[in-house]
């Protein structure tokens, strides 16, 4: 059984707001930097996009390859209510069928590679199962296009296709401990993705997910989310969850923190004026019916990306000094790939970098972190705890995944 680690939802250079770097070469040779096998394409429905992908050679059932990174075909479409979903597609004709179908619902498929389309999310499932296409909701607890935001349970956005929904991606504000006291996604499958809109080592793979496969095929990646015939995902690697700019409930103008129980007594209005947008505290708080999780529940892992693991480490203000790209590189090159680093290199091995870069690893992977939260719209900020500091309460937010992983 091969241990794949995957990011399955990022967006190519022709989405809004994207790199111009977000290319397939590109792609192809960070994700390799990173330890990522296999990787969503994003964007297969937007023409340019696809012509491209067509270019690569399929070298196995669904995946496309270049070197030895794999790409499988992958989507992220906003409906009609602004819910955005993703869809992992099983060829190059099916999302030709997909782009046909969605073609005349959409007044923007070929100018953004996320398109928008005039559908529910009931109809949107629908087309994907006609394609044989896994769909999902996109960072559903996100404030503005996340399910959560506009839709009470599952069946309340998918309706009658609701028991074809197969996973629910968390998105950075959440994480397994967060999700899973909602009970009905209790049987689906948690995806952990980037989103990412550029290559750089703190974007691409900032999160993602390790299966259990026999084989990089989309046959095989439909099994492991399914959880079908011994497969399924081995864990969940993500950001700490209070570093999410949406974390919990804030104003959008001058981020002031409120309760849930705040928010309702001041009408969701700031003291300062702003409008407080609400968090995915608060609406996992409104949701919340069951304090468990299923047994087929997997580790999940709180990390950051190495670089800027190395930017705290050395305390430098940016991941694109020379101190942290040489350390960075050295790691990488050394090790193989950065996941390598962060998950399975054994630490006393590591040379070569500044000492304190070697002991910012150690304590990452021990969830030794303080988090102030972030929400209103500005990220969180992340501060590491040293042997010699108590590890406060609300530190790390490391929960049971994080302590089982270490002996997992």
């Amino acid at each position: 059984m091969l241990l794949i680690n995957t990011d399955l939802h990022i967006h190519s250079k022709y989405s809004m707001a994207t790199s111009k770097r977000m290319d397939i070469p590109t792609l192809a040779v960070e994700s390799a930097k990173k330890g990522i096998q296999l990787i969503g394409t994003g964007d297969c429905l937007h023409r340019k996009w696809l012509d491209e992908i067509k270019t690569l050679p399929e070298v196995a059932d669904g995946i496309y390859g270049l070197n030895q990174t794999k790409f499988v075909l992958t989507v992220e479409i906003e409906d009609t209510d602004r819910v955005h979903h993703l869809i992992i597609l099983p060829c190059i004709s099916k999302a030709e069928e997909l782009r046909e179908a969605v073609e005349p619902a959409s007044v923007n498929i070929d100018s953004d590679g996320r398109p928008n389309v005039d559908m529910s999310g009931a109809q949107i499932a629908q087309l994907a199962k006609d394609a044989g296409a896994l769909i999902g909701p996109a960072h559903a607890f996100t404030p503005w296009t996340g399910m959560y935001a506009h839709h009470e349970c599952l069946e309340g956005c998918y309706e009658d296709m609701t028991q074809y929904i197969s996973f629910v991606e968390l998105g950075l504000s959440a994480d397994t401990d967060l999700a899973d006291q909602i009970k009905e996604l209790h049987r689906l499958t948690f995806l952990t993705n980037s989103d990412a809109h550029s290559p750089w080592p703190n974007k691409l793979a900032r999160e993602f997910n390790r299966f259990r496969m026999k084989d990089i095929t989309f046959g095989q990646l439909e099994k492991a989310i399914l959880r079908e015939n011994g497969l399924g995902p081995q864990m969940n690697v993500g950001l700490f969850p209070q570093e999410g700019k949406y974390h919990k409930s804030a104003c959008i103008r001058c981020y002031q923190h409120y309760t849930l129980r705040e928010c309702i007594m001041k009408k969701w209005r700031c003291q300062c004026g702003g409008r407080i947008k609400k968090g995915v505290v608060e609406r996992i708080e409104e949701l919340s019916d069951t304090s468990s999780h299923p047994e087929h529940r997997p580790p999940y892992l709180h990390l950051i990306p190495l670089s800027e693991i190395i930017m705290l480490a050395l305390g430098t203000k940016s991941i694109h000094t020379k101190q942290v790209k040489h350390n960075w590189e050295t790691l990488v090159k050394q090790y193989g790939s950065e996941v390598t680093v962060l998950l399975d290199t054994e630490l006393d091995s590591i040379e070569g970098v500044d000492p304190k870069v070697k002991s910012a690893v150690r304590m990452f992977r021990e969830g030794r972190v303080r988090v102030t939260p972030g929400g209103g719209g500005q990220y969180g900020k992340i501060e590491i705890v040293e042997d010699d500091e108590t590890l406060p309460v609300e530190a790390g937010s490391t929960g049971e995944f994080q302590r089982s992983l270490l002996e997992y």
